[in-house]
């Protein structure tokens, strides 16, 4: 629990950065837990007690400092507003949402590890995560693990667990793979299930709307990306500020 003393000095969400900044290196690190928010917003519709982020700042008093982030690629926390204040939230501060942290964060794999078996799971652990999912489609072989793991906090410590789909009882969902055709495009995806291992649906009319704006979203990114090496900045390795 933060002292009074403390929460009083530590910033708002209206004055920290919104995420890291950093580019993804796939469609799919956008797509996917965007596909589940949406499942979400479809199964839960009638509950406002839940709110699933998609590549945000989650800010927390658990690291080296209140003002530096942790950034799933998506996370699901609940007995919080799913519009704090009737509004969209820019980032996630653990102190404002009455020490409410995250029960569920996601991290997936690119072809430039992120600490995603070390240094996120320590801050997650810390921090309190109760699960924590890294999905690794493309690159498990090379990090020595399984495409999907989900990994549950034991005693304040990480410990992988079986099956697939995996059900949580505190969540009141399971998590797993899935091959689905998602705009015309059969792929695998992550999915919700239910206690009884069916499948929530995801309407493909839907899905092939949201791949569609993230394809528009990927070329602006590019175009930028070429504007940067037109002037001579390498987009991979931009200057930290």
């Amino acid at each position: 629990m933060i002292s009074p003393e403390l929460k009083f000095s530590l910033p708002s969400t209206e004055d920290l950065p919104c995420s890291d900044d950093t580019p993804v290196d796939n469609e799919d690190q956008n797509l996917l837990p965007n596909l589940l928010l949406f499942v979400l917003t479809s199964i839960w519709s009638d509950r406002m007690d839940w709110y699933f982020g998609v590549d945000m700042a989650v800010y927390h008093t658990t690291g080296i400092s209140p003002k530096v982030p942790v950034v799933p690629d998506g996370f699901l926390s609940l007995g919080v507003e799913r519009r704090k204040g009737g509004k969209s939230r820019r980032s996630y501060a653990v102190w404002e949402e009455n020490e409410v942290v995250p029960i569920v964060a996601l991290e997936m794999v690119s072809h430039k590890p992120g600490g995603e078996y070390d240094e996120k799971m320590s801050i997650y652990a810390g921090l309190g995560v109760l699960y924590y999912i890294i999905y690794n489609p493309e690159f498990w072989r090379r990090d020595r693990h399984q495409p999907f793991e989900v990994y549950k906090l034991i005693d304040g410590q990480y410990r992988q667990q079986i099956g697939e789909p995996y059900w949580m009882p505190e969540v009141g969902l399971g998590m797993g793979r899935s091959g689905q055709v998602i705009g015309g495009i059969e792929q695998e995806i992550l999915v919700w299930y239910d206690e009884s291992g069916n499948i929530y649906p995801l309407p493909d009319a839907a899905a092939g709307q949201m791949r569609e704006e993230l394809r528009v979203e990927r070329q602006r990114a590019e175009r930028l990306a070429e504007y940067l090496r037109s002037q001579g900045i390498d987009p991979d390795n931009l200057p930290e500020s």
